[in-house]
């Protein structure tokens, strides 16, 4: 497995797909497909389990939460921002040529931040340990990829097998 340094996400609309390539253009680089109803369960997902795993929203009065919870997601956006660069063409292209389809993503609230892992059906993965804001901006820029490909608009069933796994859930497996 992996270390999980830098990831980027590319919807490519060949594949109907979003590419994630972990570490691209270094030595422990890998990739892998992240299809529609994995991402889409996660996302769904991932506010709910982000505003129970803050002690700040927590703690809150019921009404304020929501504004917490929007306060916390800013500024995590603001403090990784320096964090972001783009990623060549070229590199992104190996990353898809290599990419194995991802049959799991699960995320783990530990005592010093979240445990995020991919695995991919051809054995490959990346796993690491992600900030509060780091894990705040991975799930922005999928969201932003899951966006630029029209995957909000359109109504998809979901079943709850198709979820990644927070918190003690079962992980999806495609």
């Amino acid at each position: 497995m992996r270390a999980l340094k830098s990831v980027n996400f590319s919807y490519v609309a060949q594949e109907d797909r979003v590419l994630a390539a972990i570490n691209p253009g270094n030595a422990e680089a890998w990739s892998c497909w992240l299809t529609r109803r994995l991402v889409l369960a996660l996302l769904e997902r991932a506010a709910d389990f982000l505003a129970t795993t803050s002690t700040l929203v927590r703690q809150a009065p019921a009404d304020l939460r929501g504004e917490l919870v929007t306060f916390e997601r800013e500024a995590a956006i603001a403090m990784t921002a320096k964090a972001m660069s783009r990623t060549p063409a070229h590199v992104l292209k190996a990353s898809a040529t290599a990419a194995e389809l991802a049959e799991r993503l699960t995320i783990s609230s530990q005592a010093n931040g979240f445990r995020l892992e991919l695995h991919g059906g051809n054995g490959g993965g990346a796993a690491g340990l992600l900030a509060r804001a780091e894990l705040q901006r991975f799930l922005q820029m999928l969201h932003a990829e899951v966006t630029k490909a029209g995957w909000l608009d359109s109504p998809a069933k979901l079943s709850t097998t198709a979820a990644p796994e927070i918190a003690g859930q079962r992980p999806v497996r495609h």
